[in-house]
């Protein structure tokens, strides 16, 4: 799969919402619409707006969320542990790179702390990242290696598994129009890539459905 390297490098935050709504008008032009009436004569700097907040991860990088660290203490997790930290059900909304359509998915993400260094994050950095990631112009395939990759990077662990289910609004409203598809994407990293019964267990994990209305 080509990777597109300008997706991994974070833009300065000077976009114009002004340049962009031009760029709208002149398309709604040529679509055969009336920019001046009513219900448009605003849309070109709505869509502005709005297509910059889709992409605001493209100025940010994940290691301004996964700087923010722990440390375990060695009694409370043993050298030989390869217990994991999991969440699942990431929400995330990213934007089709290839059809500027809507991807909408969750992701759920596994890692092994290093049992030298005992390093952990807080668990909304987590989503912060997939966050990071989703809101730039995106392949599912790509998004989910780089969580992973940014993970693996600033948190040296000894394994991190990323598993990804969206679906595709570029295969809904065009296309094939298949409304039920759901891609599924993995990416695994350390441990995971050498022990296979690692993401059995990250699998098995994933089936529990816990009790959470007395919380």
């Amino acid at each position: 799969m080509e990777i597109n390297d300008a997706a991994n490098t974070p833009l300065p935050d000077n976009r114009r919402p002004d340049v962009l709504s031009k760029l709208l008008y002149d398309v709604l032009v040529e679509l055969g619409e009336d920019p001046s009436r009513p219900g448009l004569v605003k849309t070109p700097q709505r869509w502005a707006e709005a297509l910059i907040t889709y992409t605001q991860g493209m100025t940010q990088e994940p290691e301004e969320h996964l700087n923010v660290i722990f440390k375990l203490e060695e009694d409370d997790y043993p050298s030989e542990s390869d217990d994991m930290v999991l969440l699942d059900n990431i929400q995330f909304v990213s934007t089709c790179e290839h059809h500027m359509a809507p991807i909408r998915g969750v992701a759920h993400i596994g890692y092994i702390p290093n049992n030298k260094s005992r390093v952990i994050t807080g668990l909304s950095k987590i989503a912060r990242v997939v966050s990071v990631f989703a809101n730039r112009l995106q392949v599912q395939e790509q998004l989910t290696q780089q969580i992973a990759t940014a993970i693996d990077k600033h948190l040296d662990p000894l394994g991190v598994i990323v598993v990804i289910q969206a679906v595709h609004y570029c295969m809904i409203q065009r296309g094939v129009r298949q409304h039920d598809t759901r891609t599924l994407t993995t990416a695994r990293r350390g441990a995971f890539l050498s022990k296979s019964e690692l993401e059995f267990k990250f699998q098995e994990y994933l089936k529990l459905k816990i009790n959470t209305n007395n919380l």
